[in-house]
């Protein structure tokens, strides 16, 4: 890496086919780091191995070189920061994790899913269940004792305080995490490690230093932040983009199949893809194609929409 070069990052989980809302996030990050000279990192987030697969991981390579969107390091290429398949990282995350327990702020939590959504704990607006603290307080024989019959997740204990940060794109956020998220998980009881302790160790290790992502994931910003303070890293800047609704007002999911990439490259080229994203982003006048490299001229965040974008009867439907 070059000293002082702006490092993004594509993150995608290879549990299906990408869809128009990943395809538009990918997008910015390209343009975004590219037009400020910088590199681009694949890394490929597979850690749920019953929803992630190598034949899926490999499709999304193909996607991303077929739209233009090339990387430079990372995925099935490699590089000096690998490997960039997180199923076999494992061992970067137990050391941050026995980095926290050594300053005494993990605990196990032996709470199932069932109690966690239970009626009587608390939610977020966004129906995220904030932790009430269920098992913090266990002593270590109490801790054993249910050890016995069930495995526990490890979960972190945040602070009291405000943790906040200045958004690329949103502007300023914050959240008080013991109020508005509660300790949060780290490693859940069946040993897969949770996505707020991956990410950061490995930003932080391939030298990302801009983040670009949906909007849903702004309110894990502030989790990621304190838990790059306590490792003693250094955060990226975020950038937090709108995520595209259907006309009806629906977000658009991977999980129900809504404009995956197969059936959007079945109606459309490569170019006349990125085209009709780049006019969503505000960045191409009309729909009309164009390639990755095209957009990099007209690329500015202050541009992009920053409320959620409904995409137009007819462009995609």
């Amino acid at each position: 890496m070059t000293n002082g070069a702006e490092r993004g990052r594509f993150a995608p989980s290879p549990s299906g086919r990408m869809h128009l809302g990943n395809l538009f996030t990918s997008l910015l990050a390209w343009l975004s780091a590219k037009s400020a000279g910088g590199q681009v990192v694949l890394r490929i987030e597979d850690l749920d191995a019953g929803r992630c697969t190598r034949a899926c991981a490999d499709q999304l390579e193909e996607d991303y070189c077929a739209l233009g969107l090339f990387w430079d390091e990372g995925g099935s290429a490699g590089g000096p920061d690998g490997s960039y398949y997180q199923s076999r990282r494992g061992a970067r995350y137990a050391a941050a994790l026995e980095t926290l327990r050594e300053k005494g702020l993990v605990y196990p939590c032996f709470c199932t899913r069932a109690q966690l959504h239970a009626a009587s704990a608390p939610h977020r607006e966004d129906g995220q269940t904030i932790y009430p603290g269920t098992c913090r307080a266990l002593t270590p024989d109490q801790a054993a004792e249910r050890a016995e019959t069930r495995p526990p997740a490890d979960r972190l204990r945040v602070p009291d305080r405000e943790i906040a940060f200045e958004d690329g794109h949103l502007g300023p956020y914050a959240e008080y995490l013991a109020r508005d998220c509660g300790d949060f998980l780290l490693r859940r009881s069946d040993g897969l490690w949770a996505y707020q302790l991956a990410v950061v160790v490995d930003d932080a290790a391939m030298q990302v230093t801009q983040v670009v992502r949906g909007s849903d994931l702004l309110a894990s910003t502030p989790r990621q932040l304190y838990l790059y303070e306590l490792l003693g890293l250094t955060p990226p800047k975020f950038y937090h983009v709108p995520l595209l609704l259907s006309p009806d007002g629906r977000r658009l999911s991977k999980r129900d199949g809504d404009l995956s990439l197969d059936v959007l490259l079945s109606q459309s080229t490569p170019k006349e893809l990125i085209g009709k994203l780049g006019y969503l982003a505000g960045l191409n006048p009309s729909a009309r194609p164009r390639t990755p490299e095209s957009l990099l001229a007209e690329f500015d965040w202050q541009r992009i929409p920053k409320e959620n974008i409904f995409v137009p009867t007819g462009l995609f439907f």
